[in-house]
């Protein structure tokens, strides 16, 4: 770590202040040149303190920037993680308030894992991640930045919970006979077609993103827990998204979600 223990909780805290007041900050990586990915894992967490300070619970985890469309469109090469709460999620049917809550969102269509079972890191596979995985969901992540117009470098999007927002997951269907590097998703946007992409987009598969995130939990001393939900890397570019727009997507043999956007 280069950055104080004091430093990373003001770092945390103003991120936490932005998220609340829907403004947005220089980037982390022009205020503080020096932060590490490891200073910049802490200042999420100091983050993530301050929502469960305020009665938030967490539930389960997200991986960022797998696939190379995310990747090219942000400049931004290497995966990350953030923290999912309960105040984030919503299910099939619910409008999902951007205007009151987000700030610059974009949404983005993936598969959502839910754990039966404990992945604990190092040496995980993806048939590990198979066999803990009781269901799968058809997920639209809606992500959002703290860091004004999106001028994110790797630590800054890492200590802002890796650009989470919120996110909306579609029924439950077995992950059992899903091929999932070739798994297509077909995603609407206001009635018309927007974009395709396959589980391939995201590191090859989503059970690779999965296998990558708790070998790197793992390094961390945390684990993937069993009843957790996980949000697996978008498949298809990001959206920009406002109050009115509404999106559907399609995984066959998986199902699909639809989103409203208010």
């Amino acid at each position: 770590m280069t950055l104080s223990a004091a430093q990373i909780e003001g770092h945390g805290d103003h991120l936490y202040e932005a998220l609340r007041g829907r403004t947005t900050i220089a980037p982390l990586t022009q205020r503080a040149p020096g932060i590490t990915t490891v200073d910049a894992y802490h200042v999420s967490r100091r983050m993530l303190e301050r929502r469960l300070a305020d009665g938030e619970r967490v539930i389960g985890k997200k991986i960022g920037v797998t696939s190379k469309a995310v990747q090219t469109m942000l400049d931004v090469h290497t995966p990350d993680f953030g923290w999912l709460t309960d105040a984030m999620r919503y299910g099939e049917g619910q409008d999902v308030p951007i205007g009151a809550q987000l700030i610059q969102p974009r949404a983005e269509a993936e598969l959502a894992f839910v754990l039966g079972r404990d992945l604990r890191g190092p040496g995980v596979t993806p048939g590990d991640v198979l066999a803990a995985t009781d269901h799968v969901r058809p997920c639209f992540e809606i992500v959002d930045s703290r860091i004004e117009a999106w001028k994110i470098r790797y630590q800054d999007t890492v200590a802002d919970n890796a650009s989470s927002g919120l996110f909306l997951v579609g029924a439950p269907a077995s992950p059992h006979g899903v091929d999932f590097p070739a798994c297509e998703v077909i995603v609407e946007k206001n009635g018309r077609p927007l974009s395709r992409g396959t589980g391939a987009e995201a590191m090859g598969s989503p059970l690779v993103c999965v296998a990558w995130l708790a070998n790197q939990l793992g390094e961390l001393g945390h684990a993937l827990l069993a009843g957790e939900i996980v949000l697996s890397g978008s498949l298809v570019p990001l959206e920009p998204v406002v109050p009115g727009d509404w999106m559907r997507m399609h995984v066959p043999g998986v199902g699909g979600a639809t989103v409203r956007f208010t």
